[in-house]
Parts: structure tokens; C-alpha cells; sequence
């Protein structure tokens, strides 16, 4: 079912021909999780920047969401990147075929590569802060109570959370055990650790302490 252009608690969803494509790319390679989350995220987001009164580009916002967790998927992952840079990446790749700006392909990069950076994201350009925000209230219900009932509701008809609590974390881990280096310094790698009995996460002290320097 075609969702371009439609209105779900008070937000269009964007309907132009970059907008349409993004979607397709979610749809053909996330999964159904994946989708009704990003779509949610995008609307938390834009409900977040409307109450707030903040100016952003809805376009840029609405690509920022659909692909900011596509580097877990198969299609787009790497072996040794983080998945925020693969969705970043795949972003920026996809972009470049519409002619976007330099500056709108970095302010996207950035927005999803720093999606799971909080006490970042928030200090940066409006789209930026407003996917860490979406992001943040859809995983942990951060900013929760600031949702009106009805908006929630209306929200979650229509992109159902099919037992997200249960289903995200070993679906954010699938996009990375065979990388579990590239969780260093994040907050992936607790996911490492929850899903891998035996993962001992990497020691910022011990790199310290264990650098090559003789002193």
C-alpha cells in the first residue's frame, strides 16, 4: 500500500520522487521490524520538531530515518565498519543520484551516523538532533509522555511495534555479530554482551595502559 503524501497524526509523509524511492529501498531490503520503526521514528521526529517549533528539511529528515538502520541489513553491511557509517554510506550513495547539495549529503551522513550518539546529536542541525530524538523515544521511550495519547495510538495503527521490546535487540545484533569490534566505544556494544555469553567488551583503560608508549 502506497503511504506517500499521507497524513498520520498530523504529519504528511513526504511524496516526492527521492522520498518514494528511500521507501522502496526499506521496503525491499528491511525488514517489516525495520520499517514500522523507521516510519515511527520519522514521525516521532517531525511531532517532536513541531511542538518544538524547530525549521527542518522534511525530505532530508524522512531519508535520515528510512535508511538510518539499513547498514544492518545484508544488502548494505560491511565487515568492518560500524552499521550507522553503512547507513550513512548507503545514504549518501543513494542521495548522490538526485543531485542533492554537499551540504544536505553531510547533514544526512551525519544524522545517521550519529543516530545512536546521545549527548551529540542533540547539540547539532535540527534534523540531526531530530533523529536521535525519534530514534531515542521509539527504542527507549525516551520523551514518551510529551506524545499525546492520540497521536501514539494513530502512530502505532498504522506502523505496529510487533513486539519491538523482545524483537529489536537481536535484530540490531544480526546487522553486527560478525563484527562485534566495531561496537567499541558505543552503546552496541552492550547489545554484544547481552547476545554473546562469553563477548568480553574492549577496556578504554586497558588501551590505555596497554599502549605502546614506554612510560
Amino acid at each position: 500500500m502506497a503511504i506517500s503524501g499521507k497524513i498520520i497524526a498530523g504529519i504528511k509523509l513526504p511524496d516526492s520522487v527521492i522520498a518514494t524511492q528511500a521507501t522502496a529501498l526499506l521496503r525491499e531490503h528491511g525488514s517489516d521490524l525495520l520499517y514500522n520503526h523507521s516510519l515511527r521514528t520519522f514521525l516521532f521526529a517531525s511531532l517532536n520538531g513541531q511542538q518544538n517549533n524547530i525549521r527542518y528539511d522534511a525530505e532530508l529528515l524522512y531519508v535520515s530515518a528510512l535508511f538510518h538502520d539499513l547498514g544492518l541489513t545484508p544488502h548494505y553491511r560491511s565487515n568492518d565498519k560500524r552499521f550507522e557509517v553503512d547507513g550513512a554510506n548507503a545514504a549518501r550513495n543513494f542521495l548522490l543520484g538526485h543531485g542533492v547539495s554537499p551540504q544536505s549529503l553531510q547533514l544526512v551522513w551525519d544524522a545517521i551516523a550519529l543516530h545512536t550518539s546521545p549527548g551529540i546529536a542533540e547539540y547539532k542541525e535540527p534534523e540531526v538532533a531530530l533523529l536521535n530524538f525519534g530514534v531515542a523515544l521509539d527504542v527507549v521511550g525516551k520523551g514518551y509522555n510529551q506524545l499525546s495519547n492520540a497521536d501514539r495510538d494513530e502512530i502505532v495503527k498504522e506502523f505496529p511495534r510487533s513486539e519491538l521490546k523482545k524483537n529489536i535487540i537481536p535484530t540490531f545484533f544480526d546487522g553486527f555479530k560478525h563484527k562485534p569490534h566495531t561496537t567499541f566505544g558505543s552503546m552496541n556494544a552492550d547489545i554484544c554482551s547481552c547476545m554473546m555469553p562469553d563477548y568480553k567488551q574492549l577496556n578504554f583503560c586497558d588501551a590505555i595502559l596497554h599502549s605502546p608508549w614506554s612510560e
